[in-house]
């Protein structure tokens, strides 16, 4: 089995992605740059991503955030794996990850560790917090709703509400994808790699900033937006056009592993 990726005449084209990734905002960044052409290879755990067998509100996360990539199994939690994986990330040219803090420095796969080895890697951290007192917390989309006053704007007045979807972790995502474009514009210019990192409470801090701004332009707090009843709107493809098209869906949800021998027979012969 050739491991070319099909042309597809998308911006990124020829950008390959390795992704260690599971639930929102990791995986929004890695579709966003498979949307857009870039070959995405999702690492799964033996057994796949957790993800996939969320129920309730979770069950949808995995097939709408998953599209366009490739899946390969490795345990890097095992000397094997992790070795693997190494050599994996060092043929690519953008890492992403969004597991707890601290997780990826005790595996040997942090910024500081990788990039000495391949200095043109672009790597994305998606965490809770950007740097400073609460960066080594845990987050959830609710929890920072709730804290930056999106829930004070959502819903009746005296009754905050979280919005009804992920939005800080969808949008988290897309701020990670975003950095990635300037990092490869950079790249072109510096021949280096840098450190990206996007977080739910400044992305959450930011949708609010306006009401921020009109408490301090007023001093009069801005008032709760009621929200309006209507029928949802069922989005599948980027909300967006490139050359008169729409980036959409170009391969079938990956089955767990299914690309492992493909992606890995590929390491010794580049």
């Amino acid at each position: 089995m050739s491991t070319s990726p099909t042309a597809t005449g998308l911006p990124l084209e020829g950008v390959r992605v390795v992704e260690f990734t599971h639930m929102v905002m990791g995986p929004t960044c890695g579709m966003i740059l498979a949307d857009l052409g870039a070959e995405v290879i999702k690492v799964e755990p033996p057994g796949g991503d957790k993800t996939r067998q969320l129920p309730g509100l979770g069950i949808g996360f995995f097939r709408s955030f998953n599209r366009n990539k490739k899946s390969v199994v490795l345990d890097i939690r095992t000397p094997e794996g992790l070795a693997t994986a190494i050599e994996l990330i060092g043929q690519c040219d953008v890492m992403l990850e969004n597991f707890r803090p601290g997780l990826m420095a005790q595996l040997g796969l942090d910024h500081a560790t990788l990039s000495a080895r391949h200095p043109r890697l672009i790597y994305v951290s998606h965490k809770g917090f950007l740097p400073g007192p609460y960066e080594h917390r845990t987050a959830l989309d609710e929890v920072v709703q709730m804290m930056g006053g999106l829930s004070y704007m959502t819903g009746p007045e005296g009754r905050p509400l979280r919005a009804g979807t992920s939005v800080n972790d969808i949008m988290g995502g897309m701020f990670g994808a975003i950095g990635v474009l300037a990092a490869l514009r950079e790249r072109e210019r510096t021949g280096r790699g840098q450190e990206i990192q996007s977080a739910l409470f400044e992305n959450c801090a930011f949708l609010s900033a306006q009401h921020v701004q009109q408490f301090l332009m007023t001093g009069e707090p801005a008032p709760p937006m009621q929200a309006e009843d209507g029928s949802p709107t069922q989005v599948v493809l980027l909300p967006l056009l490139m050359g008169g098209r729409r980036p959409g869906v170009r391969q079938p949800l990956a089955k767990i592993g299914e690309h492992t021998d493909e992606v890995l027979a590929g390491l010794n012969a580049r």
